[in-house]
C-alpha cells in the first residue's frame, strides 16, 4: 500500500512527539490538543501542515490519532 504524503505528515508530527487528536464526529472533523507539543513538533505543524489548503490538511488531521477511540 502506497503511503500518501498526508500520511507522511502526520507520521513525521507524531514522531516529533506531537500531541495533537483528531475528532470525528458526523462526518466533522476537528483537531485538539490537550498538551503542548514539543519544539520541534509545533514548529513541524506551522511549517509543513498550517498553510495546506483545507482538503490536503483534513488528510493529514484524518491520521493522527483519534480522541474517538482508546
Amino acid at each position: 500500500m502506497e503511503t500518501t504524503e498526508g500520511r507522511q505528515l502526520a507520521e513525521e508530527y507524531l514522531r516529533l512527539g506531537g500531541k495533537r487528536r483528531v475528532k470525528i464526529d458526523d462526518n466533522q472533523q476537528t483537531v485538539r490538543a490537550w498538551e503542548e507539543d514539543p519544539p520541534a513538533a509545533e514548529q513541524f505543524w506551522h511549517e509543513r501542515v498550517e498553510g495546506l489548503e483545507a482538503r490536503r490538511r483534513r488528510e493529514v488531521e484524518f491520521f493522527l490519532p483519534s480522541i474517538n477511540s482508546p
